[in-house]
Order: C-alpha cells, then sequence, then structure tokens
C-alpha cells in the first residue's frame, strides 16, 4: 500500500471529523472498514444517509486546513476533493 501523502491525510482528518459532526454521527474509519466494494473496486459509503449542517461543514474544513497550514493552491485541491468526494450532505437553512 502506497504512504499516505500530507493532502491526503488532512483529507482523511476532514473525513472523520464531518462524519462525527454528522447527523447520524459516524466513525468514519468504521464506514471504510465495512464499505461494499463497486464493480471499480472502489469503496462506496452512503454519504446521503448522514447530513451536516453547511456552516459547520465549512467551519470543520476551514479549522483543518487553518491547523496545517494549507497552501491557498492545495486549500482549493482539498475542498474540491471534499466537495465532490463521499462527504456527507449538507443542509442549509432547514433546506438542502
Amino acid at each position: 500500500m502506497a504512504k499516505e501523502t500530507k493532502l491526503q491525510k488532512i483529507l482523511k482528518e476532514m473525513y472523520v471529523e464531518l462524519y462525527k459532526a454528522s447527523t447520524p454521527s459516524a466513525d468514519f474509519e468504521e464506514l471504510m472498514k465495512n464499505a461494499p466494494i463497486n464493480e471499480q473496486g472502489k469503496k462506496v459509503i452512503d454519504y446521503m444517509a448522514y447530513e451536516i449542517d453547511k456552516n459547520e461543514f465549512d467551519n470543520i474544513v476551514d479549522t483543518i486546513m487553518s491547523k496545517h497550514k494549507v497552501s491557498k493552491n492545495d486549500q482549493h485541491r482539498l475542498k474540491m476533493s471534499i466537495y465532490l468526494g463521499a462527504s456527507p450532505k449538507y443542509k442549509k437553512n432547514g433546506g438542502y
């Protein structure tokens, strides 16, 4: 298995915190461990079963990037990965 890069570790930390703060709360490590494998050989998480407030979502992402002093370029890469990845769905002002 390839060694995780710094950005992969930060992305994983984001997922852990986002799922911990979601409703229902979940352990991202357990979700990954128990995730089924699709036909492309990738793990599949039912991210639509979890939701998080949009402001809390953004706060978690921004706090973790600030903690790790992520460059502006890498911030953009991480945000694209988290928004397009298997993060919990988010709600804004009671809606989606």
